[in-house]
């Protein structure tokens, strides 16, 4: 069995974005049945965890002695093996993997680079000043995407490993309108997440941290 490693608890504004989601969706849609250990934050930093996997970042996973860090990595690997995650001839694999990079490359660092500033630097001068050209630019790499999927329901002819990671990267700016007000990326977005495998790597990747969820000091 696949065994997913994971983080126990993650503050609030994490939650439902850490990348372990993508690999429990890939999962849940391939119906590949999984387990998790879960890491504290001392063992992230742990010599034995970063022996697995460099930056003491998650997913990771195992399986018969293959690790695999890096989450579209781990997709694409489920997705080599799973029809439901892509399709089994050689142009539609080649497809698939053709988005599984767009995504990661083309929209997730500018995504990242606009939640990065709002999340993290918002109150800072520089980061104020530098907002506005980072959101234009991050708009105009999503308003690429959505000319392609403008009339398509999804990126290819069907839903793949590509349209998964896709979405997990627009829900990196769900603390904005900027994908939900978009008539053809909210949509897209909403079929997404609409989908019952979504939900269901969403609630087991939430369920730990409330659970491991540190009390609160009364002020």
């Amino acid at each position: 069995m696949i065994t997913l490693y994971a983080f126990k608890w993650v503050p609030d504004f994490a939650q439902g974005l850490v990348r372990d989601l993508r690999v429990r969706w890939a999962l849940e849609e391939a119906g590949i049945p999984y387990g998790t250990k879960l890491l504290g934050q001392d063992d992230k930093d742990a010599s034995a965890y970063r022996s697995i996997q460099p930056w003491g970042q998650v997913p990771v996973i195992e399986e018969d002695g293959l690790v695999l860090f890096e989450s579209a990595a781990i997709v694409q690997y489920l997705a080599d093996r799973s029809e439901a995650l892509s399709p089994r001839d050689p142009v539609g694999r080649a497809k698939v993997a053709q988005w599984l990079f767009a995504a990661m490359n083309s929209v997730e660092p500018h995504v990242a680079n606009l939640a990065n500033l709002d999340l993290f630097h918002a109150k800072e001068e520089w980061a104020k000043a530098r907002r506005p050209g980072q959101e234009a630019f991050t708009r105009m790499k999503l308003s690429s995407l959505a000319r392609r999927l403008d009339g398509r329901e999804w990126l290819e002819n069907r839903f793949t490993a590509a349209d998964l990671l896709m979405v997990t990267v627009l829900r990196i700016l769900r603390h904005t309108d900027i994908v939900t007000s978009d008539p053809v990326l909210g949509p897209y977005l909403a079929r997404g997440e609409a989908r019952p495998a979504f939900h269901r790597a969403l609630a087991a990747q939430l369920a730990p941290f409330r659970e491991n969820a540190p009390e609160m000091v009364p002020a």
